[in-house]
């Protein structure tokens, strides 16, 4: 077991844990609060892990993520539709919990991914801040839908919602906006994101605190995790249509919005568009081709603690991002 190392999969429910070693075939499991997680840390710990593998589950993985990071124990919290496509290509059609801790502990074994420190606590902080915004403007903008069709004795009810809701968004807005300036890190980094045209307040808080990897990774393994880099679809002597999927997808809608803004306001990207367009591609094609280019310059910006228009001209001048 020590030459190949362990590997653990920790199937995350709100109840228990379900523990799953590698290549020992051992498994158990614990309550999923403090007293269980402890317990699995020091069986852990004892073992010497060479990796540990979970699910993100919207936040049932927080005690237990947190507490191994603490120790530091290497651990990376991984898309879980990209572990069911794990289980199909190898057979496991069954699931239960034990049966996915099994999995994940497969999956640590076999593919072994690069195991990523877990956002602080303020960082998931400002995240749920920005998910929740989101949720508000989607509420109003139903509301707003709703208004125009709506019976007059049911106007002054939507009418009101929409009010309530827009104050909430302002407040909420402000709220971020302390956050942000509340910490010299993130103030520094929104500095320099909103030093490039077509940056807003809202891209920039979603990239701080959604896109942690901004300024640490290659442009290339950044717009993968952000789904705009283009992917083969060859086989054989066919070549198919590069295409874009996957991804975090609510970073990947706020960056098309301000891509669309850029393409209005900032001259290099607005130029970019129109010499693609010009080309003959697309208008989808052509944004998706401007976000890649977009967030590669706010990458290499957060990277060198450099604003805009130094960024995109040392950029632009080696013709690659």
């Amino acid at each position: 077991m020590g030459e190949s190392g362990v590997f653990v999969g920790i199937d995350v429910a709100r109840e228990r844990l379900d523990v799953a070693i590698r290549p020992s075939g051992e498994a158990w499991y614990v309550t999923n609060d403090l007293a269980g997680v402890q317990e699995l840390v020091q069986r852990l710990q004892g073992l010497g892990p060479t990796l540990i593998v979970l699910e993100a589950t919207g936040g049932l993985e927080y005690l237990v993520v947190g507490e191994l990071a603490l120790v530091g124990l290497p651990l990376a919290v991984m898309n879980p539709r990209l572990i069911r496509r794990f289980a199909q290509a190898t057979g496991r059609l069954a699931k239960t919990d034990k049966l996915d801790a099994q999995v994940l502990a497969h999956f640590a074994e076999v593919v072994r991914p690069e195991p990523r420190p877990l956002p602080d606590v303020a960082t998931r902080e400002l995240a749920a801040l920005v998910t929740r915004r989101r949720q508000l403007i989607e509420m109003r903008s139903a509301e707003l839908q709703r208004l125009r069709t709506a019976a007059p004795r049911v106007r002054p009810q939507i009418q009101e919602h929409v009010a309530t809701l827009t104050r909430y968004l302002a407040s909420l807005d402000h709220e971020l906006r302390d956050r942000i300036e509340g910490s010299p890190l993130w103030r520094d980094k929104d500095d320099l994101l909103l030093s490039a045209k077509g940056v807003g307040p809202v891209l920039s808080a979603t990239l701080l605190s959604q896109l942690p990897e901004l300024g640490r990774l290659d442009h290339r393994k950044l717009a993968a995790l952000v789904g705009v880099a283009p992917l083969n679809q060859d086989s054989g002597q066919w070549r198919g249509k590069r295409r874009c999927w996957g991804g975090r997808g609510e970073v990947r809608a706020v960056l098309a919005m301000a891509t669309r803004a850029a393409i209005r306001s900032n001259p290099a990207i607005r130029g970019f568009y129109q010499r693609l367009i010009a080309a003959g591609k697309v208008d989808k094609v052509a944004l998706t081709a401007c976000m890649h280019k977009f967030l590669c310059i706010l990458n290499a910006m957060v990277r060198h603690g450099v604003p805009w228009q130094r960024t995109y001209l040392a950029i632009d001048n080696k013709h690659s991002c």
